[in-house]
């Protein structure tokens, strides 16, 4: 259920990716929206989802295992109105510092694209912070294992931007082309430097209006992706048919001891969560230095993450519940964390891996079948193929490492993936600087060595930099997760595959993969 919610969810975001790539392309609109949206979000992922399915859900999930029905729903509305308080507060902040969060992110942006960015910033803000009270809806329908509400609530956050794009973006200038008088002299001259730039500013201007409209319209899907939830949180009963939802009292009492538990949780991951957060924004200072590569960046973004929140994200969520509500001795319960591990991964690989060789042999089709459209044209869609083939290093680490991180969690343990999510993020850091500026010749001249096409595009040369960015990611994702399984694996017993498992779908994959670029 998980997995077909993200399915829908992303689908939808697949829609509005190819309309905003359509509208916008990878013109200064599209950087300006795409790196003020990276703030916004820092909130969500800070105090969002991931911290909740870390702290909230295990101390949730074991109430409701041992019967404290009404504990429980007291908990949940402690939790929802602290939260509630403490992203009102990062919101206000959030619109008032936007000029020094859009220098600090993006510093290589100036003059109009810094003022536009700054300006999405401040509409978007909200937007986020509703994006965090539905995680908190999240956490609460996940632990009495209603999943799919949750996981297809985003669809209508999709549905409100597609309609923006679409309602506002009817009316794209027409612009013919420019066609000079005959002659000479003076006027001639004036002439042939100024009419050639007129277009370009008419659909510069067209395309800066758009997505100040866009970033209106994504705070109202926020508001409609709550809104769907809560109904449902009112409609939860207990097993003997008592309902829940009626149990929760909004407050600030922090007494309790279940909820003194969260918060002592809380903490490690809130810092986990933003170190990760520090790397993306790392991510977007140099890419702000590298030409096109935020927008060409968050295209790739949007294909590479498809398999990591449907494959690796959905079995981590809907595992987490699980393992949290294991009872017995700690045998007993490492048992059941070991299965658990061991299965997930097995379904995970299945699928993730002819991911892995799709994107690498395949990416090109499916970049172009589903991203190329108007602004984002063929040279486009070639530069997103090959910062998707950097990013398909990590993404069977990626999706591990969620499943290893929720088996902690469950555990109680939120320290251990902190201190591995920071060697990830240094060496992310460190080894992004690396293949993005003193080491990107080598990957110019590696894709023309292997006879690839250099896209067409204004500052390539330096755009190109952005597939060393991924490559370097991957890297440190692996890390972290030999880091997270051998420290796991000390403490509840061995969780690994067959090796012939992981060899066969590589076989198989690539087969598959061989045939349809053949075909």
């Amino acid at each position: 259920m998980v997995g077909a919610g993200i399915f829908m969810s992303r689908i939808a975001g697949l829609v509005r990716t190819r309309i905003f790539g359509h509208f916008l392309g990878n013109s200064m609109a599209a950087n300006a929206f795409q790196a003020a949206f990276k703030i916004p979000n820092t909130l969500q992922n800070l105090l969002g989802e991931g911290v909740l399915s870390a702290s909230f859900i295990p101390v949730y999930s074991r109430l409701l295992a041992e019967g404290q029905t009404r504990l429980a729903a007291r908990v949940a509305g402690i939790v929802g109105s602290l939260l509630a308080l403490v992203v009102s507060i990062a919101v206000l902040i959030g619109v008032i510092a936007a000029p020094l969060l859009v220098y600090a992110v993006a510093p290589g942006f100036h003059g109009e694209e810094r003022e536009l960015t700054i300006q999405i910033v401040r509409v978007t803000f909200p937007g986020m912070g509703l994006f965090v009270l539905s995680a908190w809806c999240l956490g609460i329908l996940n632990s009495h294992r209603l999943f799919f509400i949750s996981y297809v609530a985003p669809v209508l956050w999709n549905l409100a931007m597609i309609a923006t794009l679409l309602f506002y973006g009817r009316g794209e200038p027409q612009i013919p082309p420019v066609v000079l008088p005959p002659g000479g002299g003076l006027l001639h001259t004036i002439l042939f430097f100024v009419l050639p730039g007129v277009p370009k500013l008419i659909l510069q201007t067209f395309q800066n209006h758009l997505a100040v409209k866009l970033a209106w319209g994504s705070v109202i899907g926020a508001l409609l992706q709550l809104g769907v939830q809560i109904p449902f949180i009112f409609l939860l009963k207990t097993a003997d048919g008592k309902p829940i939802g009626h149990g929760i009292r909004f407050g600030l009492d922090t007494a309790l001891e279940p909820v003194r538990h969260i918060f002592q949780s809380l903490g490690p991951v809130v810092v986990s969560r933003g170190v990760v957060q520090l790397s993306a924004f790392v991510d977007s200072i140099i890419a702000s230095w590298l030409g096109p590569a935020v927008s060409g960046l968050a295209y790739a973004q949007n294909l590479y993450t498809l398999p990591v929140s449907l494959f690796g994200m959905s079995i981590a969520a809907a595992e987490l519940p699980e393992m949290s509500s294991a009872l017995g001795t700690n045998e007993e319960i490492h048992e059941k964390l070991r299965t658990r591990l061991v299965n997930g991964k097995r379904t995970i690989a299945f699928y993730v891996i002819p991911c892995v060789c799709g994107f690498i042999i395949l990416g090109h089709y499916c970049v172009s079948g589903l991203l190329q459209t108007g602004e984002l044209g063929p040279q486009g869609s070639l530069y997103v193929w090959y910062i998707l083939m950097g990013s398909t290093v990590g993404l069977l680490a990626a999706t591990w490492g969620r499943l290893y991180s929720s088996a902690f969690y469950a555990l109680r343990d939120t320290r251990t993936p902190l201190r591995f999510a920071i060697i990830r993020v240094t060496l992310t850091a460190v080894l992004g600087l690396l293949f993005a500026f003193p080491l990107r010749p080598l990957i110019n001249d590696l894709l023309r060595a292997l006879h690839f096409d250099i896209p067409k595009m204004p500052d390539i040369e330096m755009g190109l930099g952005a597939v060393g960015l991924t490559f370097s990611a991957g890297i440190a994702g692996w890390i972290e997760f030999l880091l997270l399984r051998g420290a796991l694996q000390r403490r509840i017993g061995s969780t690994a595959l067959p090796n012939h498992y992981p060899a066969k779908i590589w076989l198989a994959a690539l087969c598959a993969s061989a045939a349809g670029w053949g075909a």
